[in-house]
């Protein structure tokens, strides 16, 4: 599987990765598996963004690198994770192969402007939608419905119990994120610090930069998972966060398309699949029901 650009070392993730590669039993090469059937002879309309990406035989996704569980690098540079899944699910209805699809590091502040720019075909990065958003892309979906939640260190010594609790306290985010706006606009007596990854973030705790890291609740049980002696969750989510496919405004036919396999994979078992190889097995929980489509 292709990599447009890898992380900047692999060793800033290295105690994630080790621990969530054990946690979820993922072995590397899987990442570049057709865990999705590929579908064979299929026929689009011309001129549909479908047809095009079918005709090259090869798509470009937008994932994030960072996050274990949805979107992670493993050992072997290959991204893995419920997210990837979903963009394999999708490859594999327009008859795309996963050793085809290109994987672009994608993080909060730039999902937005490589969709515009036309730098991927689509984005799958734990990306909440919202009507902000809905403004300059479009979104399929929601595939996932997470919550904004905090991660502390172990032991939880500043006795965070929610986001009032962040008053006066350093509270680590990403620029561009929900999570962050959140804290910026309604808990405006946290001091917050922003990075581009959430590893960044994940760092700072560990070291007592910051008393706290907020983002959704699945990407935190990631980090934690991955370092369980360091960090806990508070386990009180505060916010409703759902994800959505990313794509270019104005796209209806490829928006549709993507609902539709969406939806198909809710009911043939393949979403609830892929949750329990990657998301689920790092969290211990079983796929939960999906949500229902927005078809706006």
């Amino acid at each position: 599987m292709r990599i447009t650009r890898c992380a900047a070392t692999l060793a800033a993730f290295g105690l994630v990765l080790t621990g969530c590669a054990s946690e979820a039993g993922q072995q590397a090469e899987e990442a570049a598996e057709n865990t999705a059937e590929v579908q064979e002879d299929v026929q689009f309309e011309a001129g549909t963004t479908m047809a095009e990406l079918n005709k090259a035989g090869a798509v470009t996704v937008g994932t994030k690198f960072d996050q274990p569980g949805f979107g992670l690098l493993n050992p072997s540079g290959d991204p893995e994770g419920f997210d990837v899944e979903i963009a394999k699910i999708i490859a594999a209805e327009l008859g795309i192969d996963a050793e085809n699809i290109e994987f672009v590091e994608t993080v909060s502040a730039n999902r937005e402007p490589f969709i515009q720019n036309g730098q991927v075909d689509f984005v799958v990065a734990t990306y909440t939608i919202n009507d902000t958003r809905k403004q300059v892309v479009d979104f399929a979906g929601p595939y996932y419905e997470a919550g904004q939640d905090i991660m502390v260190a172990k032991g939880n010594p500043e006795g965070i119990e929610g986001p009032d609790d962040l008053a006066g306290k350093t509270v680590c985010s990403v620029e561009g994120s929900t999570p962050a706006e959140k804290i910026r606009t309604e808990y405006p007596e946290a001091q917050l610090v922003t990075y581009d990854v959430y590893s960044k973030c994940a760092d700072d705790l560990k070291n007592g930069n910051v008393m706290a890291v907020t983002t959704d609740n699945v990407i935190l049980t990631g980090l934690v998972a991955g370092s369980p002696d360091d960090f806990e969750l508070v386990g009180n989510p505060f916010t409703e966060e759902p994800y959505g496919v990313g794509l270019a405004k104005g796209d209806d036919e490829f928006r549709t398309f993507i609902n539709d396999v969406l939806e198909k994979s809710f009911d043939d078992g393949s979403w609830a699949e892929a949750w329990d190889r990657t998301a689920g097995a790092i969290s211990g929980t079983e796929a939960p029901e999906p949500p229902a489509i927005n078809r706006y």
